[in-house]
Order: C-alpha cells, then sequence, then structure tokens
C-alpha cells in the first residue's frame, strides 16, 4: 500500500505548511501497513508523528524541511524527570515516534533540519573562526524515536540539523546503513547518531560530518530508567568527522554501557578519535574496537588565550577514556574496564589519554599492533588536558605520548613516530 502525501494535500514549495496533509498519510499508512510516499520537492511541515508498520520514503529530490517555530513542534519531554541538564531535552523533535513496531525512514531524499536559521558567528576568537557557532531562538532535535521494536534508516540524507539528529532512545533490533549526516562543523550539539539505552543495533556504510560527536552512546537518565543498560551495538564501515569525538561513548551513563564492537572506520579532522567518558554511575566495559584510521587535531585553544570563549571539549587526542566526577555533583562514576583497541592508525595532536580516580579507576585497557603519528596541524602551543564536564576542568600538563592516571592493568603497544614540529610540546618521546 502506498500512501502518496500529493494527495493528502501536501504542497511541494518549501513554504506552506504540510503537517496535517502528511501527518494524515502516516495516520491512513499504519492501520493497513505501507509506505508513506514523498516525491521529489520541498515540503516545510511541522512535527511528524511516526507510527507502526510505516515506512516513510522520500524519493530522490524530495527534501522534508523542519518548521522552526515552536507551535509546529512536539514537545516528546513534557514529563521527563531528568537528573542531568547537559542532554538538553528542552526543544522538541521533528520527527516523533513512541512506543512502536516497524518504522523505516528511507530513500534517497533530505531530511532538512534549517541549522542554517538557529546558528550564527558573532567572532568571539577574532578571526580563528572555529569555536562552536552562537544560538538564537528555538531550535528542535531532527528526530526522537522512543521505544520503537525493528526501527530501519537506510539511504536518507540528514541535512544541517540543529540539534541532535538521529536520537534513538529505548530502541530494539535498529539497521541504520548507508544514510549521510551533513550538518555545519561548527554546530553546537549538532551530534550525529545517539543510541540512547539501544540495545541490538547495527550502523554501518554511513558519512556523517557533525560539529558535535558523530556517533554517541549514552544512557541518560529518564531513558535508563525506562529502558535499562545500551548493549550489542555494531559499528561499521562509517565515514566520521567531527569537531568534537568521532566516536564517543559517554558523557551521559546513568545505565551500564558494554558489548559493543567498532571497526573499519575512517576518521578525518575530529578532536577526538574515541573518547570514553565515566560520569554517572553505570559501567563502561567490554569494548571491542579495530581497523580505525584518520586524523584529529586541536580546532581551538582559545580558552587559554581569550578568556570566557566557548571551545570544543578536546585537544587532538586519539584515544581518550576518563572517569571522573561531573562538577558540583557528588556523584561517584562507574568504572572503564575491558577495552581493546587494535590496528588504529592516526595522525595527531594530542597524548593517549587514560585518567581515572581512586574511586573509579581505569582498569584492563589494552592498545595494540597500532601506530600514532604526531603532527602539529593547527597552531597549538603546549598540552592541554581536558577532563570537561568535571571537577578538574580543563588544564595545562607535562605529558608524554601516553599518560595515565588511576590505572591499573594497562597495555600500551603502539609505534610512535614524532615530527619535530610538534616534539617540543611532549616531555618524553616512546619509542
Amino acid at each position: 500500500m502506498i500512501y502518496n502525501i500529493l494527495d493528502y494535500g501536501a504542497i511541494a514549495d518549501g513554504v506552506s505548511k504540510s503537517t496535517k496533509a502528511i501527518q494524515s498519510a502516516i495516520d491512513a499508512c499504519t492501520k493497513t501497513g505501507g509506505r508513506v510516499l514523498v516525491p521529489a520537492g520541498v515540503y516545510l511541515s511541522g512535527s511528524l508523528w511516526l507510527k507502526s508498520n510505516v515506512e516513510l520514503h522520500l524519493e530522490q529530490g524530495a527534501v522534508l524541511r523542519s518548521s522552526l517555530e515552536e507551535a509546529d513542534v512536539i514537545d516528546f519531554s513534557k514529563d521527563f524527570e531528568d537528573d542531568n541538564e547537559d542532554t538538553g531535552w528542552e526543544g522538541g523533535c521533528f520527527l516523533y515516534a513512541c512506543h512502536a513496531t516497524n518504522i523505516s525512514i528511507t530513500g534517497l531524499g533530505m531530511i532538512d533540519g534549517q541549522g542554517r536559521n538557529v546558528f550564527f558567528d558573532d567572532d568571539p576568537e577574532d578571526g580563528e573562526h572555529e569555536c562552536p557557532l552562537n544560538v538564537k531562538g528555538f531550535r528542535p532535535r531532527m528526530s526522537f524515536l522512543e521505544d520503537v521494536d525493528h526501527l530501519v534508516v537506510k539511504d536518507v540524507t540528514f541535512y544541517d540539523s540543529a540539534f541532535w539528529t538521529l536520537h534513538m532512545a529505548g530502541c530494539r533490533n535498529v539497521r541504520i546503513e548507508n544514510i549521510v549526516i551533513e550538518n555545519n562543523k561548527r554546530g553546537p550539539n549538532n551530534d550525529g547518531i545517539d543510541p540512547d539505552c539501544c540495545q541490538n543495533v547495527i550502523i554501518r556504510g554511513c558519512r556523517i560530518v557533525t560539529g558535535d560527536d558523530s556517533i554517541v552512546l549514552k544512557t541518560t537518565a529518564p531513558m535508563y530508567r525506562k529502558y535499562g543498560e545500551c548493549k550489542d551495538i555494531i559499528v561499521s564501515g562509517c565515514f566520521l568527522s567531527s569537531n568534537c569525538s568521532a566516536i564517543k561513548i559517554g558523557t551521559e551513563t546513568y545505565g551500564d554501557i558494554h558489548d559493543i564492537v567498532i571497526s573499519d572506520c575512517i576518521i578525518r579532522d575530529s578532536i577526538r578519535g574515541v573518547g570514553i567518558w565515566s560520569r554517572d554511575g553505570g559501567e563502561i566495559h567490554h569494548i571491542y574496537m579495530h581497523h580505525i584510521m584518520g586524523n584529529t587535531r586541536n580546532f581551538s585553544d582559545s580558552t587559554v588565550r581569550f578568556t570566557g570563549v566557548c571551545t570544543w571539549w578536546g585537544e587532538g587526542e586519539p584515544f581518550f577514556a576518563t572517569a571522573t566526577k561531573r562538577e558540583a555533583v557528588d556523584r561517584i562514576p562507574g568504572k572503564i574496564h575491558h577495552i581493546y583497541v587494535d590496528h588504529m592508525h592516526m595522525e595527531s595532536e594530542a597524548p593517549i589519554i587514560l585518567v581515572g580516580e581512586e574511586y573509579s579507576p581505569i582498569e584492563n585497557i589494552s592498545i595494540t599492533e597500532s601506530e600514532i603519528t604526531f603532527r602539529k596541524q593547527s597552531s597549538k602551543e603546549q598540552l592541554i588536558l581536558d577532563e570537561r564536564p568535571s571537577i578538574r576542568g580543563r588544564y595545562p600538563l607535562a605529558m608524554g605520548t601516553v599518560y595515565e592516571r588511576n590505572t591499573k592493568d594497562i597495555s600500551v603497544d603502539v609505534k610512535v613516530r614524532m615530527d619535530s614540529n610538534i616534539a617540543p610540546l611532549f616531555s618524553k618521546v616512546l619509542s
């Protein structure tokens, strides 16, 4: 069964709102199961509620554009009890689903979040144009898909998200294939894919360019209370570029995150390659990563030179793991343990970082058969340890090519190459 949105009154002019027409097609389709067809053209719409047994299919040349008017957007989080303000639940979402089965978003068309209308450059660093952009007005996330069993997202391009792009919360049996996420590289909070308390997830063959983290696994407080831990996730064959972490686990870690495989990925111009944050009680363990290559670099060290300027978290680390308390929050983070990395080949500007605390050490980490070339790629003038968000913050520190604090049973077998233009920044060089 095919439900063409034009038959329900949608207008492809990019100006008229087609919310009611598209939603009517979805509501009709869920009764029989089938495809909601979005033909070529530009369709402006408020929030759309995706429902069971519906495939939202965007033909090549179709653009589904999110309204940025608050009155048009579903406030999915109005009843949440959130313990972590960093999650940013406010703002609602464009594509919404909750307690559903068999939902697909497919096709060679585009979903446009209009981030360009909420981000602006007020040039706080006097010409560097690397810090996060400033924000004005209302900005919904591009999607919030909660408790969907059997979710498929395939081939679609997500463009210019104003906030998180593909946020899946408590979803099971998920397949994300061959999608493109093309966001502003300086856009704050415009994460790519966020599996939040999800299980049985495959993400493969995707190209993701974001300002914030490209792929980030989380267990946020309200979702963990409902759906439990995040586990059994495979990420493979992806191209990732981010002004934050290309691959991130945390920061919101109220529940355990474990049994994760990440492989065969290329990382380009990211501030961190792989980052693991434990902050909220859940343990992170049994993570397997192999065949990861690319480069990491610093984007702006302007908090050192320009007081009060907002910067990205990170300094150009190829691999970063941290377990420590949040600032002003007396909550013991869960342990990070049994992390296995092999065949990582990176060009980087900062050390491998493994930093725990006496109350939460980092244990059983193995990085083997890998090679790091340390090469200057920015205006970096000193080594900084950036542990944000944390009680320690961001501070200069003398470090070698690997820096450890409160660790146990660590094995780092990495071939190091050091360019002369960056060698003076390091206190020692490992051969």
